[in-house]
């Protein structure tokens, strides 16, 4: 690591569920009740470079739209956050995007100049399932539609890079993992900061104890919340437990229902806030 491939990096909460069933997200929670689940996108900035691992999503104006559908009554637009940073969406330069679900990818059409770094297996996957019978709907009822249109319309405009498995310094200092098992195609974001590596799991894990196990007897638990295989999902959590070492003060989940417990609070806006990770 070098300075020049340092980053801030700031987690963005936007929005937060209601009485959230824990066994809805992971395996075997039965007896772990619901909570209100926050969602949340990453700001990253380096020399006046302002980059986002994905973007949250904007509501619907004509009706209850996706945060309707999956119980999501409190939300924030993520550009009145990144404008408390004093970021417009032109200000914005690359997009790193975990998985296509609504909640991660949904507000790219809000920054038409931003470059995407997407996994080729996902963006096409989902083209896929969206071409497959009305039955086989249950696939795709978390990725809006619209999306698939701008990530096109973004690929002809020669702003989509199609990323094909592991790469480091896909930017100077930030680095993907593929980790599939929640989608097809979904990937781990590294980042190098003063502080050290970062792994950002997007929604690899919704909760620690599915590194930890249970009562932390290092038994690894998979989603419930996936289309993928069982193995490809706990294929992915040790892969992501390598990138870490064991050390879990340097992950970042982005449905932390601590709320990045811990780490200074930068702004906070109406309850949801801002925190700085390194």
């Amino acid at each position: 690591m070098t300075p020049s491939t340092v980053w801030d990096l700031y987690v963005m909460e936007y929005a937060r569920s209601k009485n959230q069933p824990w066994v809805d997200l992971v395996a075997g929670m039965y007896a772990d009740g619901v909570m209100d689940l926050p969602f949340s996108f990453v700001l990253l900035q380096r020399d006046g470079r302002n980059v986002l691992v994905d973007t949250g999503f904007m509501r619907d104006e004509h009706g209850p739209g996706f945060s309707g559908k999956f119980g999501i009554p409190t939300w924030m637009s993520p550009l009145r956050l990144l404008a408390e940073m004093k970021l417009g969406p032109d200000d914005i330069s690359d997009i790193f995007i975990t998985h296509a679900h609504f909640d991660h990818m949904g507000s790219i059409a809000e920054f038409p100049k931003a470059q995407i770094y997407i996994q080729k297996s996902e963006l096409l996957s989902w083209y896929e399932l969206f071409a497959l019978p009305k039955r086989f709907s249950h696939l795709t009822a978390i990725v809006d539609p619209q999306t698939m249109h701008t990530a096109l319309g973004a690929s002809i405009e020669h702003r989509v890079t199609l990323i094909d498995g592991d790469k480091d310094n896909v930017l100077p200092g930030v680095h993907v993992r593929l980790g599939g098992g929640h989608t097809v195609g979904h990937q781990i974001v590294i980042v190098d900061t003063a502080a050290g590596r970062r792994v950002i799991s997007g929604d690899c894990i919704y909760s620690r104890s599915q590194i930890t196990g249970r009562d932390n007897d290092g038994v690894y638990i998979p989603l419930n919340n996936a289309i993928g295989s069982a193995w490809e999902q706990l294929k992915t959590i040790d892969k992501m437990n390598d990138e870490l070492g064991g050390d879990l003060g340097r992950l970042v989940v982005l449905h932390d229902i601590e709320r990045w417990k811990g780490l200074p609070i930068v702004k906070e806006l109406e309850g949801f806030r801002i925190v700085k990770v390194a």
